[in-house]
């Protein structure tokens, strides 16, 4: 993004819109940015990029006054969708943050252990601004969009790695979810919504916890959903065989997935837990799955089990459009 940032500059200019710059020089930077102008005397902190950077200013200014502006500039931009930003409309987003609405959202605490190093990616750093972990040794970030395993974060870590890196948009995370899929060595964990017992299942297929309609650069993998609500959604789908997998994409992309086969649901949700099993096939809190199972916030590597996820409502200042879909 940094060859186009010349363009944000101009656009910002040319609206009359006072701003200065901060660049980031790494994963985790934009949180500290960001953690540092809470009480600052702006009127926005914008984050300029795709949802990873999103994420990361949003984590830095949730809990304060402080505003969150968008210009979309990334692959998946599904958070600034959600609240009616327009994509690949670089004045119309600048327009907005002068006389755009404002709103607040819900967030999704997330603790769990930290991500192992990858090559040429770092385990994620513990940043006070976040919240402290119940469990020393663990990780909490909070997602604006969604948390998602399986599947669906071996997409998140071959984008990481560069795969299909000459693509955009939704096709490349088509493309990776095809090599994902193809790819994908069935997993056994423990799950828990809410108050239910809890019980086993087969990786095989995707979950996700959402607040927005979509991720994956417009893929309705909730549809009907927007982050104004009182609760986020979980979507369950397990037990899937591949070429199940394969076939569902089509209707995802459209919001038809849910009832597929009898194997695919959506329901409110406040909190979910995955844990994976000891030798006996009992929930462990001792141990990760072995190879680990990644979680991905707001599609971005951040944890392995085992992971705990909570909804909390009107956690962060956002400014959008005037009107969000499904609102």
């Amino acid at each position: 993004m940094g060859k186009n940032f010349h363009k944000v500059e101009e656009a910002l200019e040319s609206s009359g819109i006072d701003f200065d710059v901060f660049m980031t020089e790494g994963k985790g930077h934009a949180i500290e940015i960001a953690s540092g102008l809470r009480e600052s005397e702006y009127d926005l902190v914008v984050a300029v990029g795709g949802d990873g950077t999103v994420h990361e200013v949003a984590n830095g200014l949730r809990g304060s006054n402080t505003r969150l502006g968008i210009i979309p500039m990334g692959n998946g931009d599904d958070f600034a969708r959600s609240i009616g930003i327009p994509l690949k409309d670089l004045q119309g987003a600048v327009a907005l943050l002068a006389d755009g609405e404002d709103y607040t959202v819900g967030g999704i605490r997330v603790e769990g252990l930290r991500a192992p190093e990858h090559p040429g990616i770092p385990s994620p750093k513990h940043y006070p601004v976040t919240g402290e972990p119940a469990n020393g040794a663990n990780l909490v970030r909070w997602s604006f969009l969604e948390c998602d395993g399986g599947v669906t974060s071996s997409i998140n870590r071959m984008k990481d790695e560069g795969h299909f890196s000459w693509i955009s948009g939704q096709k490349k995370y088509t493309f990776l979810a095809i090599k994902a899929i193809l790819s994908w060595k069935s997993q056994m964990a423990w799950i828990k919504v809410d108050d239910d017992p809890g019980r086993k299942v087969d990786l095989t297929g995707l979950f996700a916890m959402m607040q927005t309609e979509t991720f994956g650069g417009g893929y309705k993998v909730a549809p009907g959903m927007h982050p104004f609500g009182e609760s986020a959604s979980i979507v369950l789908g397990f037990g899937l065989s591949k070429m199940q997998m394969l076939r569902v994409m089509g209707p995802l992309e459209k919001g038809k997935h849910v009832g597929k086969w009898g194997k695919i649901t959506m329901e409110p949700c406040r909190s979910f837990e995955i844990s994976a099993l000891d030798s006996e096939g009992n929930p462990t809190q001792a141990h990760g799955h072995d190879p680990p199972l990644f979680i991905s916030l707001d599609g971005e590597i951040s944890m392995t089990t085992p992971v705990r996820f909570e909804f909390h409502e009107r956690q962060l200042k956002v400014r959008g459009g005037p009107s969000p879909p499904n609102v």
